[in-house]
């Protein structure tokens, strides 16, 4: 039995493969609200309460840094929301970038390359090794073959272009462990590979 940590790829995307649309981020409500929803807020708590590392690319990583904090500290933001804006501030978070110089969110670091970083993060003790909805990252990651778990969030909508999740040419093998159907229109799918 291996006892190695699992890199787990969590990302929203539409019925047409895509992570952001054809406007980029700005353009992405349809995104956004399905993400804060309370329903699925709730099924995302029961995989990031598995991990503690976060691994992330430059531009996930300044996203999440230039609104989490503000969140956490906001009296108005519900308990769910608060508590995981806490965990990222206290996760291990780990930016794969050739250009960040600098990593300026608590328990942060930068990352030069992906397979080393991913391979020392694996032999170190710990949960799982959680990247959230970084596309270009993830895409990689299935190039190279090292996901080993992928929970998506599946939203009912087809945005016609934009940030495409899936790169061609992979060929990788999943099962089905889970699928729920969140009140919300959400598809949640958890994969594991075979």
């Amino acid at each position: 039995m291996s006892t190695s940590r699992r890199i787990v790829a969590w990302a929203g995307l539409s019925l047409d493969g895509y992570t952001s649309g054809p406007d980029g981020p700005a353009g992405d409500s349809w995104l956004h609200e399905r993400a804060l929803h309370p329903q699925t807020a709730e099924y995302f708590e029961g995989i990031w309460r598995g991990a503690d590392t976060l691994l992330l690319g430059r531009t996930n990583y300044e996203g999440f840094h230039s609104v989490w904090p503000g969140i956490t500290r906001d009296e108005e933001t519900d308990p769910r929301t608060r508590e995981l804006g806490r965990w990222l501030d206290a996760t291990e978070k780990v930016v794969v970038s050739r250009t960040l110089t600098e990593a300026r969110w608590e328990n942060s670091r930068i990352a030069r390359d992906l397979v080393s970083e991913v391979e020392e993060l694996r032999d170190q003790p710990g949960r799982d090794v959680l990247v959230a909805n970084s596309a270009s990252v993830i895409a990689e990651l299935l190039r190279l073959d090292l996901i080993d778990d992928l929970r998506l969030f599946v939203i009912p909508v087809l945005v016609g272009g934009g940030l495409r999740l899936f790169p061609d040419g992979v060929d990788i093998r999943f099962t089905t462990a889970g699928v729920a159907a969140l009140g919300n229109g959400v598809v949640g799918l958890h994969l594991p590979r075979c």
